[in-house]
């Protein structure tokens, strides 16, 4: 049988000296290395405590807004799913009926919105897709939990309230955005 290359490389058994086959001096010089960590400053920090600052571009937890009025943006074009590399993005959209013009800003809106945080990559690409500026990416982190179907975020988690005073604010990642 032929070699495939014309390189080839002789394998050597070296037998091991007295002190290689004692492991002592890599056992001694992998106490030296933990003794010298003892002294160098801790990089974890106690989270519930403390909390870490993200850049103000961090990608974080979803959210619908609302205009100034209190309708919801979200038309249900599908732009966002579409743009969805992860495919993480549900859509069913409905018309509004007589009664609702309050409740949403176009005669289409989205009946079902749903997310599903296992699958999302946070990349950002869903809130460049938003013709009516309607899905953010904030700064929040998303919370965890043991359960599978936490993860699968609906309308009531993701539309922001109604009253201003309790709405996200994403106007400092936007101007950073524009900057960039």
């Amino acid at each position: 049988m032929h070699p495939l290359s014309s390189r080839s490389r002789v394998v050597v058994n070296k037998t091991m000296t007295f002190w290689e086959r004692l492991y002592l001096p890599a056992i001694v010089g992998g106490l030296w290395i933990t003794f010298r960590h003892f002294f160098y400053k801790k990089v974890t920090i106690r989270y519930p405590e403390i909390k870490r600052i993200f850049s103000p571009v961090y990608r974080g937890l979803h959210v619908l807004k609302r205009d100034d009025l209190g309708a919801e943006r979200c038309t249900a074009c599908g732009l966002c799913a579409v743009a969805c590399p992860a495919e993480a993005i549900t859509i069913d959209a409905a018309e509004r009926k007589p009664g609702e013009e309050g409740l949403y800003r176009e005669e289409k809106y989205a009946a079902k919105y749903e997310i599903n945080m296992l699958r999302c990559i946070f990349c950002g690409l869903c809130e460049e897709a938003c013709p009516k500026q309607a899905v953010y990416l904030t700064d929040r982190i998303v919370p965890s939990s043991f359960e599978r179907q936490d993860f699968i975020w609906g309308k009531e988690k993701l539309v922001e309230p109604v009253e201003p005073e309790k709405r996200v604010d994403v106007s400092i990642r936007h101007y950073f955005q524009k900057e960039a």
